[in-house]
């Protein structure tokens, strides 16, 4: 028997798998979030009768509404389709995003329905299945979808917490043996889990608004840890027991040699009893590089073999708004990217200046919460400063009240890089335009991530139309 019909045997037979969860309707109160919209595809693609509420509408929305998913952006109890009013037939799952004093949350909380989190019902959909699950506080999207593409040859289902370019989907949808989660710190979230296999990439300080102090956030991974029924997989260096995996380090998986070949990486990589060469990855920076590692460090404790991982990372083609190209011509490049953390942006910069490493880089970042903001601002404005210009935008809030005194221009004043500006939305294409740098990187995981849109158009039309 192979390791992997090992591993699918000793899957966990404790709930059917979520499709056939006892629910005839499933309702979403924050149905657009990136974690909440690859399950209400994956209930709507196994013919569940599927609706919800969103903010505003999004591309996400409009591909669930062609789905046969009802979206509606007013919270209001008249916008409910009739059919979902039913609690003994309708499941609510909500973010912990959305307000306390969302009315349709309520309504459902105060008439008895069953309303579980995006978390729980994960945690439900994936508990009979023999789960890979990728935790840290940053890396875990990249990680994921690789590790996803990697398994659906192996017929897994994957929810993912990124829009995977290979599928243009967050949900790459299989069998239901085998399941690959994001597993999130936010919130505990991933707690609710059942991990087979899991890694940890990261464990910085973040989210210090639900834990407090890095303590308690440290302390939230190591009960995560204990979760994990067969192997963890850690990067070396954090404070966890598990298989290790490093970069040009001694490690149980180890990443050596590594090359850059016609824009794509190319490595050689060291397993506890193997060893394999030659392995092309397209995604820019090391920390991508250790990504893909750990993907091929689950894998390979899976069952998967050396020379199909090496395959599969090939021909991964990366994550929107990770390190996305835009723009990408002779005179001028656009690079998008969902960078919202210090560490995060030292990586995005780290990234250009590999593979740009003579031209004049301007960042454009929407710092996001107003508490990340003051938790980090020294380290913000550390890795804003290494860029050779900035654009600063307003902070863009999600679920937070204002703190007095946290604000773009308080980060600004902190920033050195001589040439600094704070920008507005509506000046923003000008404000870009007026700057000479051949490399625009765009940051943020706000609603950046909707105007790099109108940007990438704007700075494409030819000169003579415009104004």
């Amino acid at each position: 028997m192979s390791n992997k019909d090992k591993n699918i045997n000793k899957s966990k037979k404790v709930l059917p798998f979520g499709k056939d969860l006892g629910w005839a309707y499933i309702y979403f109160v924050g149905i657009g979030g990136i974690g909440m919209s690859a399950i209400a595809r994956y209930f709507a693609s196994n013919g569940k009768k599927v609706a919800g509420y969103d903010k505003t509408p999004s591309q996400i929305t409009l591909e669930l509404e062609e789905l046969g998913v009802e979206i509606h952006f007013e919270d209001a109890l008249k916008n409910i389709p009739i059919s979902f009013l039913n609690n003994e037939e309708t499941l609510v799952v909500y973010t912990p995003a959305i307000p306390k004093n969302h009315t349709e949350l309520n309504y459902f909380l105060d008439n008895n329905f069953t309303v579980l989190k995006r978390a729980e019902i994960l945690g439900e959909i994936t508990k009979s299945t023999f789960c890979l699950a990728v935790a840290g506080t940053h890396g875990k999207t990249t990680t994921s979808s690789i590790l996803g593409h990697i398994m659906a040859k192996e017929n897994a289902t994957s929810f993912l917490g990124g829009i995977a370019e290979n599928y243009n989907s967050n949900l790459i949808l299989g069998e239901d043996k085998i399941s690959v989660v994001e597993a999130d710190e936010f919130d505990r979230s991933f707690l609710k889990l059942s991990p087979n296999i899991a890694c940890v990439t990261s464990m910085d300080a973040d989210h210090l608004d639900i834990y407090g102090d890095s303590e308690a956030l440290n302390e939230s991974f190591v009960e995560f840890s204990n979760k994990v029924t067969d192997t963890l997989i850690i990067a070396k260096g954090l404070p966890l027991k598990g298989l290790t995996y490093a970069v040009d380090e001694d490690a149980d998986y180890k990443a050596f040699n590594l090359k850059i070949e016609s824009g794509k990486y190319v490595f050689d990589v060291k397993t506890p009893s193997s060893e394999i060469k030659n392995i092309e990855f397209h995604l820019p920076g090391q920390h991508n590089v250790m990504n893909a590692l750990a993907a091929l460090a689950m894998a390979d404790v899976y069952g998967v073999s050396l020379e199909n991982i090496k395959q599969r990372l090939s021909t991964f083609k990366g994550v929107k708004r990770r390190f996305s190209y835009k723009i990408k011509t002779e005179d001028f490049v656009l690079i998008d990217d969902y960078a919202h953390h210090p560490t995060e942006i030292n990586a995005v910069e780290n990234s250009v200046r590999e593979m740009y490493p003579n031209e004049k880089v301007l960042v454009v970042f929407q710092p996001h919460l107003f508490s990340r903001t003051r938790d980090f601002i020294d380290d913000f404005a550390s890795a804003l400063s290494k860029f050779d210009e900035v654009l600063l935008l307003d902070i863009y809030p999600a679920r937070e009240e204002p703190i007095s005194g946290v604000n773009s221009e308080w980060l600004l004043s902190k920033i050195t890089t001589r040439h600094k500006k704070l920008t507005q939305k509506k000046d923003l294409i000008k404000d870009i335009k007026n700057s000479s740098a051949k490399v625009l990187t765009m940051l943020g995981a706000g609603d950046i991530g909707v105007m790099i849109n109108e940007v990438t158009n704007q700075l494409l039309k030819p000169i003579e139309n415009e104004v």
